[in-house]
């Protein structure tokens, strides 16, 4: 194993302990990828428990989704990280989560898209720096089919290059950035505004 293979496999792994203990990623849930070379990704295996990951529990695929190791079958949902890969080469990871939050929240959402404004910890996000922003995050239909998926979602990232994250309706989150560190604060932002959006929504409805 590569030096950079064992420290991408051990980031994976980590960042797997620390979202199934903040309850983001539940039994086998989730997907998680690194960027290994220009050409290839370091995946989670289909169908392990994230928060029990080992080495044995990733592979290498290429940029078309593809198992390179024999034996070894990549995530049902591989051309979601792929894509986002090959549409910015600064992309070093990628993370998926299932969170209660994005669930409900992505369930509730009637239009296309969220919009947070206001909130400090939208800094938490790169390229921000004031909370008089919006982070706008689209909200997609869920899809078995993740050919079809990823085609209805390539517009919206070729039209806007600054997108930090998106939800899939009734799912959960994908987010990205360019080391493993930057994703996992990602995500913890998302989870805080999540979790805002839906207090603000169960006290406006009273």
């Amino acid at each position: 194993m590569t030096a950079t293979r064992e420290h991408l496999s051990q980031a994976i792994i980590n960042a797997g302990r620390f979202l199934y203990g903040r309850g983001w990623s539940p039994a086998t849930s989730s997907n998680y990828s690194a960027r290994l070379t220009s050409a290839e990704v370091l995946l989670t295996v289909s169908g392990k428990h994230k928060g029990e990951l080992g080495m044995d529990d990733l592979l290498a695929v290429d940029m078309a989704g593809q198992s390179l190791e024999e034996g070894k079958t990549p995530s049902a949902e591989t051309l979601l990280h792929t894509q986002l890969y090959r549409w910015k080469p600064e992309i070093g990871a990628v993370l998926h989560t299932h969170s209660v939050n994005a669930t409900v929240l992505s369930r509730l959402c009637l239009s296309d898209s969220l919009v947070f404004a206001d909130y400090e910890l939208q800094k938490a996000f790169r390229g921000i720096t004031t909370h008089e922003s919006q982070v706008e995050v689209p909200v997609f239909d869920n899809d078995q089919d993740i050919v079809r998926l990823a085609a209805r979602v390539q517009p919206w990232l070729d039209s806007h290059p600054d997108c930090v994250g998106y939800l899939i309706r009734g799912h959960g989150l994908y987010t990205w950035g360019q080391g493993m560190q930057d994703t996992l604060r990602q995500i913890e932002a998302f989870e805080f505004l999540f979790e805002c959006e839906l207090k603000m929504r169960a006290l406006q409805a009273r």
